[in-house]
C-alpha cells in the first residue's frame, strides 16, 4: 500500500471512532510478524530503535539520522500505518520542521513529538522534566505546517503527570489541541481512574500508552474505547516477551550444551524463510536460471 494511502487509512479509522491497536516493533522480524496480522496500525518504539539498532537506552542519545533510517526502512517493509516515536522533534523548532518533513518523507503516517527537556528519558523512567508550555506549543505549530499531506497526523504526547500532577497534564493537552495537534497523548497516568479523566476531557482523539511494566495500569483496546480513548499503543510486547525468549533459550543453550528441547517455543527454519521471502527469491531464480535461457 503507498504511503499515502496508509495515512488516509489511518486518519479515516480514527475519525470514524474505529479503536486502532498498534503492537509495538522494534527491527524487520517483528514488523514482518505484526504485518500479517489484522492490526489497524503498527507502532515504531523509540526505546525498541535504541535497544535493537544502537544498544543503548532510549535518553536522547539516538539522532534524528539513526531513527529517520528505520523509520523508512519499517515502513518500505510492511503494508500497515506505521505511527513513530520522534521524540523531542530531536531539537528545536528547526529540528522539528526537519523531522516532520524527513519522518513523512520516509513514509511515516503519525509522529509522535513530546515536550521533554533534551537529553529525553523514556517516558516511564524517572528524572524527566519538561519544557515551557508555551515552547512545545510552537513546536507543535510547527509540525502541523511543516507536514505536506493533511493526513499525515501530529500527535502531541506531555510528559508532565509525573513531576507536575495530572492537572497540568491535562492543561497542556488542551493546549495541544488548540496548537493543531491531531492526536493527544498524557504519559505515564497512575491509575484507572486518570485514564478515565484523560478519556473524557479532551475533544481531538486521544492515545493510550500500555507499557508492560510501567507506570500505568494495563487495560484491553475494549476497555479504552469505551472510557474515551481511540489509540492504544503496546509498545513493549514485542522486544520484552523476544528478550524474554532469547534469555531462555540462550541460558538452556548454555547449559545444556544443544538448542533441542528448548523450553520456549521455536519458529519453523521454513517458516522463517517464508516470512523473510525466500520464496520469492527461489521463484526469481528458477524463471531467470542459466537453463531457463539458453
Amino acid at each position: 500500500m503507498y504511503e499515502v494511502e496508509k495515512r488516509a487509512l489511518l486518519s479515516k479509522l480514527i475519525s470514524d471512532n474505529e479503536f486502532v491497536t498498534a503492537p509495538g516493533v522494534y527491527d524487520m522480524i517483528s514488523a514482518k510478524i505484526a504485518n500479517q496480522m489484522p492490526f489497524q496500525a503498527l507502532y515504531m518504539t523509540g526505546y525498541g530503535i535504541a535497544a535493537s539498532h544502537l544498544g543503548v537506552p532510549d535518553a536522547g542519545i539516538a539522532s534524528f539520522a539513526d531513527v529517520v533510517s528505520r523509520v523508512r526502512t519499517l515502513s518500505k517493509g510492511t503494508n500497515l500505518p506505521l505511527i513513530c516515536d520522534a521524540d523531542t522533534g530531536f531539537g528545536g523548532l528547526l529540528n522539528v520542521l526537519h523531522t516532520v518533513r524527513g519522518y513523512e518523507d520516509a513514509g511515516c503516517s503519525a509522529i509522535q513529538i513530546e515536550d521533554q527537556e533534551t537529553p529525553k528519558k523514556c517516558g516511564h523512567t524517572p528524572g524527566r522534566s519538561v519544557v515551557a508550555l508555551a515552547d512545545m506549543v510552537e513546536k507543535i505549530k510547527v509540525a502541523a505546517e511543516a507536514r505536506s499531506d493533511p493526513n499525515f497526523l501530529i500527535i502531541a504526547r506531555t510528559d508532565s503527570r509525573t513531576t507536575l500532577g495530572l492537572s497540568e497534564a491535562i492543561k497542556r493537552g488542551k493546549a495541544f489541541e488548540d496548537a493543531g495537534a491531531d492526536i493527544i497523548f498524557v504519559e505515564s497516568p497512575e491509575t484507572i481512574g486518570e485514564l478515565q479523566e484523560i478519556g473524557k476531557t479532551f475533544e481531538k482523539p486521544v492515545l493510550a500508552n500500555m507499557s508492560n511494566g510501567g507506570k500505568t495500569p494495563i487495560l484491553s483496546a475494549a476497555e479504552l474505547k469505551e472510557i474515551g480513548f481511540s489509540v492504544g499503543i503496546f509498545p513493549g510486547i514485542g522486544m520484552l516477551t523476544a528478550a524474554a525468549a532469547l534469555q531462555s533459550a540462550y541460558t538452556s543453550l548454555l547449559t545444556k550444551g544443544t538448542s533441542e528441547n528448548l523450553d520456549v517455543p521455536i519458529t519453523e527454519l521454513t517458516e522463517m524463510h517464508k516470512l523473510m521471502g525466500f520464496e520469492e527469491v527461489w521463484a526469481f531464480e528458477q524463471k531467470w536460471a542459466r537453463n531457463n535461457t539458453e
